[in-house]
């Protein structure tokens, strides 16, 4: 598999204060990459500068061989732990927001055949999240796990090539975060997707990923904290490609790299 997003030498301060330091990473097309780590130690800041929310204080990010611009782009989704859609609209409107968005930028409102064929690809989206029948709902009268399906359907209808996940499904119980599981497992294959998720679930990292990343500070200084960051301390890659994993199967070997 090819390279999709490359870090170089990156690193993230803010002023005086060093998150992460000397960040050397390759994630290939495909991979479905698990973020692990302490609190503090930069996972957040991580998952921003994929997005373009933030760029690096040094060093160089790439998509498909292309620097990052510090900006958000169509070619990367993203789902919160904390559901992030429109308590006015409908689940539908919700998941045709995006794409007026995107499709016109200046009045935010598709007209004519353009919405037509909008509300079309929405509904697409809608059934693959298992919300077909509920177009017409307010987000109010959904359930937790409804509403994040809402927000992946949001992340997913504008066909980003990267999705980034943080903590989607932490405050699920735990019946529904296992139908998630399966529901994103199956998107992932489906929609050929890249996908880096944060999580503080090591089962959860470990039952969904092909790859898992702990970050973490290499160096410590009880006088100084803040003049060290975090990288990647341990990378553990999973035998197992998309097509070879099944919606329930919990039984992937590992191997385990130390980066040095």
């Amino acid at each position: 598999m090819s390279t999709l997003l490359s870090f170089r030498d990156v690193w993230v301060e803010y002023g005086d204060r060093i998150i992460i330091e000397k960040l050397n990473l390759d994630i290939e097309e495909g991979a479905f990459v698990s973020i692990v780590g302490p609190s503090g130690a930069g996972k957040s800041s991580f998952l921003r500068l994929i997005l373009g929310q933030e760029g690096p204080s040094r060093g160089v990010i790439t998509l498909d061989g292309t620097a990052l611009a510090p900006e958000c782009g169509p070619d990367r989704g993203v789902v919160f732990q904390r559901y992030s859609v429109f308590p006015h609209l409908t689940v539908l409107r919700n998941t045709v927001f995006g794409l007026e968005c995107a499709k016109a930028p200046v009045l935010g409102r598709l007209f004519g055949r353009t919405r037509h064929a909008a509300e079309a690809e929405a509904t697409e989206m809608l059934n693959a999240v298992g919300l077909g029948h509920s177009l017409d709902l307010y987000p109010a009268q959904m359930s937790g796990g409804m509403q994040q399906r809402l927000a992946i359907a949001q992340a997913l209808v504008k066909r980003p090539r990267v999705l980034l996940l943080d903590e989607p499904f932490g405050a699920l119980d735990p019946g529904i975060r296992a139908d998630m599981h399966a529901l994103i497992r199956r998107l992932w294959r489906e929609y050929s997707l890249t996908i880096v998720m944060v999580t503080h679930d090591i089962r959860e990292a470990f039952t969904l990923g092909t790859r898992v990343l702990a970050l973490d500070k290499r160096r410590h200084d009880p006088h100084a904290p803040h003049r060290y960051g975090a990288t990647v301390v341990y990378d553990l890659p999973m035998r197992a490609r998309p097509e070879e994993l099944s919606e329930t199967s919990d039984d992937i070997t590992i191997d385990v790299i130390r980066n040095n």
